[in-house]
């Protein structure tokens, strides 16, 4: 007969990948990142860039600096290769304004694109820099959930009703890499009543 500390032994080793498992679902319930509440984002200040599209007037911040990313999402977003470009949109006057059609470009001062990724790219980009793969899906869920609550719609019209809207653009380095210090961005609207060009830095 196996004796008693045998048996203790078992029963041990068979409990450690149960708690495990029990404690990676309890520990990672939550969010990915602890995303700050989108009420609390402040208004648009500092050098702030302004265009107007015939209908609609188009405000974008500053770049946002690494510190200010992770006080925001908790993820160093520029670390992971993605640039988040914050704007506010206006109605003007005149009919609503279809912003569903409208082509956002970006480019640096040697012409390469930046490619403009949705909130769920953004996730997988962060994720993969972080080296996070094991994770509980409703916990990416929830993340995706609060990130995606700063992308700006643009598949809403703009009109009257809503005079103004704010939100985030991410766009990805041309190689993947971490943004550093680029330099002579500049973003182009196409498709609006009218095109405009918005230097970034």
């Amino acid at each position: 007969m196996l004796g008693q500390n045998h048996l203790s032994s078992m029963r041990s080793h068979l409990l450690v990948p149960v708690i495990a498992a029990a404690c990676l679902t309890i520990s990672c319930a939550g969010s990915l990142f602890k995303v700050k509440p989108v009420v609390e984002l402040p208004p648009l200040s500092g050098n702030v860039k302004t265009a107007s599209a015939g209908g609609v007037s188009i405000r974008v911040a500053p770049r946002m600096s690494d510190e200010e990313s992770q006080d925001l999402f908790e993820a160093n977003l520029q670390v992971a290769g993605i640039l988040p470009v914050r704007m506010e949109l206006a109605f003007e006057s005149g009919v609503p304004v279809e912003l569903k059609r409208a082509r956002l470009r970006l480019r640096d001062a040697e012409g390469h694109e930046w490619k403009q990724l949705s909130p769920k790219a953004a996730i997988s980009r962060i994720l993969k820099a972080n080296d996070i793969y094991a994770y509980n899906p409703n916990s990416r869920k929830q993340f995706e959930k609060e990130f995606a609550a700063y992308a700006i719609d643009l598949k809403t019209p703009l009109s009257s009703s809503e005079r103004t809207r704010q939100g985030f653009l991410f766009f990805q380095t041309p190689n993947k890499e971490p943004v550093e210090s680029p330099r002579g961005l500049v973003l182009t609207i196409e498709k609006l009543p009218q095109p405009v060009e918005i230097p970034l830095n």
